[in-house]
């Protein structure tokens, strides 16, 4: 009878909407979706999760009434946090009205807008003045189309509740001239190629297929040609606004021109978190009403790719590479990856590896896409995520630079040889970071911000962003003479990509080397980076050569940003007991140099300690080589910037190699306070050549074995074949590396 019962109600669920005539919803969630949802509630945990979670915070939102402030703050702040937390709970409510047909949530829904229909007409530019594009509700327009894209999805769940003379109201009201505001009134934001844009086109765009609205639904595809009267060329981050050398603005110039075919979004993983949301609900939305458009299909599928291109951007706590004007600590857990990995999955071949991630993530969004992925999980169908070391082209063609990636054994190596990033861009080009499978080893600063913390700034961009942050000698790369990349000009690094130059990926070597020859004039460098699995090692070591074609006299300065606390080094370090900035500007004006070296020796050891493991980095020396020991903090008297400690390594020379070996080991145990495999196992390096064609190197082990390891920096032909003379006699290989061992020392 029970069963019956339920037939029953599912067809008529299904045959109402044709007798009413309803054509709403029809953007994320569609009228056979919701029937599916209400079906199969109570049936499959993880949706159900979701669903009372949602519904539990919808609830709270309504007992604790309507707010609609006059808007005065900024990020952080009481009035922008309080629209924020409207337009999160407007869409959520819609959704949880459509699955329970409970009207508590549809009167929600329209009573809040149209508080905000009678506050809009009277609202000028927002008070703040910080944005080169200012809000109405919020202090910039990006928070505006957010609140627009949020809103849009509510009142689409509720469309054919309304009756006609509210929704009327409501469209001439309050949504056709935001919509008119965010683009219109504002073009140096809504026409231009960034992740500020995106959301704009989204909003327009999803606000104008609620209200069948033909013309706002164009704007946001295609965007449109007006004059901007403000005539602004760069936003508050540097970042160009307007369009020249690209024939269209709006939503489809987007995905034509800030993915590269592998789905990588150059203003790097945490910007692509950030967009992936506008340009996968909007898609979503015009694969419902627009399907003609195939949007989902368009550029070979690669929004779909750009998901899997984000989750491969993350350690193995799921967090992203702080590649640019990153905030750490943001993973694969925040709710635009929440909604993106379903996507993924619903729309993208049901990929089992993605339900481990969806598990991981402990929701899913209340749509289609998550309806299926919660389903398939309760259905034993997941897979664990298998992540490769690969290597993800930057540029719409795939041809404007790359960020390499190497997996070994928990170790994480990442290299940028991309394109600058426009306004959320660092000068880094040939930097590294490293992990472990607890964390950060070799760091990546991220930004210098605190994203919704009043506090600082109001949560937004600190100045020291700028001033440190941004600068060369905040990363793990080489600086010559103090002087940041392409003088720190967002312009001229836009203007190049640094240049691959082979990715190699394997079991026993893994190597990434790439070019930069346009940071610095008549200078030229190339990294490369080698991961190597050997016998006598408990975990793999890698090489990092940096090679350098520059005059003579050239000043070199390579830091790198360890993490962790030091525990020997085999040089003498005089200590500063006064301590004074490293410089005025580029960056050195934050570093205190609390120690220096002239080092002695061949080699440079300097063991640290984080995460239970030993780390060491042994690198060669040459005649009047220095180590400085540094430590953020120097001019900055808000104590905005982590006080994180460094070292760099300072040379005078012309053309030259800096060699390194990274090498993870031992551990130590707190409850048993014993030490296993302290020290490093390599007890030499030795470059055995350098030239603009050709570098080798020579290390040894404690065990006796030694390695050479030589590579070709110009011909990468697999059969090409290659003679190096080196202080050990001449070597010999064919193809583009060659990686030798002996068992004892000085043997041939």
């Amino acid at each position: 009878m029970k069963s019956n019962l339920s037939i029953l109600i599912y067809i008529l669920l299904l045959i109402l909407p044709d007798v009413y005539g309803q054509e709403h919803p029809n953007l994320i969630l569609t009228e056979e979706g919701v029937i599916n949802m209400r079906a199969n509630l109570g049936k499959i945990p993880l949706f159900d999760q979701s669903f009372e979670t949602v519904r539990q915070q919808v609830d709270a939102e309504i007992e604790a009434g309507i707010a609609v402030p006059i808007p005065k703050d900024l990020a952080g702040g009481y009035t922008h946090e309080k629209h924020k937390a409207n337009f999160f709970t407007i869409q959520k409510a819609g959704v949880i009205f459509q699955i329970t047909g409970e009207e508590k949530y549809a009167i929600y829904i329209r009573d809040m807008l149209l508080e905000y229909a009678g506050m809009f007409p009277k609202l000028g530019k927002h008070p703040a003045t910080r944005s080169y594009a200012r809000g109405k509700l919020f202090w910039q327009c990006l928070n505006d189309a957010n609140w627009l894209v949020y809103t849009s999805q509510g009142y689409d769940c509720i469309y054919d509740w309304l009756d006609e003379e509210t929704k009327t109201r409501l469209n001439t009201e309050l949504f056709r001239p935001y919509a008119d505001y965010i683009s219109l009134e504002n073009p140096r934001f809504f026409n231009r190629l960034h992740n500020h844009s995106t959301w704009g086109n989204a909003a327009v765009g999803m606000i104008g297929l609620v209200m069948d609205d033909e013309e706002l639904i164009d704007r946001a595809l295609y965007a449109f040609d007006i004059e901007d009267s403000v005539k602004l060329k760069s936003d508050n981050d540097g970042g160009t606004i307007d369009l020249q050398g690209y024939k269209a603005g709006g939503f489809l110039a987007q995905i034509d021109h800030s993915f590269s075919p592998d789905g990588y979004y150059t203003e790097g993983p945490y910007y692509q978190r950030y967009a992936i949301y506008p340009f996968l609900v909007f898609a979503q939305a015009l694969a419902n009403k627009k399907p003609e458009l195939e949007i989902l299909n368009y550029r070979d599928r690669l929004l779909l790719k750009a998901i899997y291109a984000l989750i491969n951007q993350t350690n193995a706590q799921g967090e992203f590479f702080p590649i640019n004007d990153a905030q750490k600590g943001m993973s694969l857990a925040s709710r635009e990856l929440a909604f993106a990995v379903t996507m993924a999955y619903h729309y993208g071949g049901n990929d089992p590896q993605l339900l481990s991630i969806i598990k991981d993530q402990a929701r899913v969004p209340l749509n289609d896409s998550g309806l299926a992925a919660a389903k398939a999980i309760a259905e034993g169908k997941t897979k664990p995520y298998q992540y490769k070391s690969l290597e993800l082209t930057d540029g719409a063609r795939g041809d404007e630079g790359a960020i390499g990636i190497i997996r070994a054994d928990g170790l994480t190596l990442v290299m940028k040889y991309a394109k600058h990033g426009m306004g959320h861009g660092h000068f880094d080009r040939l930097g590294f970071l490293l992990y472990d499978e607890l964390g950060e080893v070799i760091q990546d600063y991220g930004s210098a911000r605190w994203v919704n913390i009043e506090h600082k700034d109001g949560g937004g961009y600190l100045k020291e962003n700028h001033s440190w942050a941004k600068e060369t000698v905040a990363h793990n790369t080489l600086v010559i003479n103090k002087d940041s990349h392409f003088d720190h000009n967002v312009k001229a690094a836009d203007k190049s990509a640094g240049t691959p130059y082979c990715f190699l990926p394997g079991d026993t070597v893994q190597i990434m080397s790439a070019k930069e020859l346009n940071a610095y004039e008549d200078i030229e460098m190339q990294r490369t980076m080698a991961v190597l699995n050997i016998e006598e090692l408990e975990n793999p070591i890698i090489i990092d050569l940096f090679s350098v074609q520059a005059p003579e006299g050239t000043r070199y300065d390579l830091p790198l940003y360890y993490l962790g606390g030091l525990m020997s080094t085999n040089q003498e370090i005089e200590t500063n007991n006064n301590l004074m900035p490293m410089g005025t500007n580029d960056g050195y004006q934050h570093l205190w140099q609390e120690g220096q070296a002239a080092l002695e020796g061949n080699v440079l050891r300097f063991t640290w300690f984080n995460h239970g493991k030993f780390f060491t980095m042994n690198a060669d020396i040459r005649e009047g080589d220095e180590l400085l020991l540094t430590r953020i903090g120097a001019n900055d008297p808000n104590f905005n910037l982590r006080r994180d400690p460094g070292l760099i390594r300072r040379r005078t020379e012309g053309n030259t190699t800096f060699a390194s070996l990274y090498e993870m080991h031992g551990s130590y145990d707190y409850a048993s306070e014993i030490p296993i495999n302290a020290f490093t196992s390599v007890t030499d390096l030795e470059v055995l050549h350098e030239s603009a064609d050709y570098v080798a190197i020579q290390f040894q082990l404690k065990s006796g074995e030694h390695y050479q390891f030589a590579f070709s920096l110009n011909d990468k032909q697999e059969n090409s074949e290659h003679s190096i003379e080196t202080t050990t006699g001449q070597l010999k290989w064919k193809g583009i590396y060659n990686l030798k061992k002996h068992k004892n020392y000085g043997e041939k």
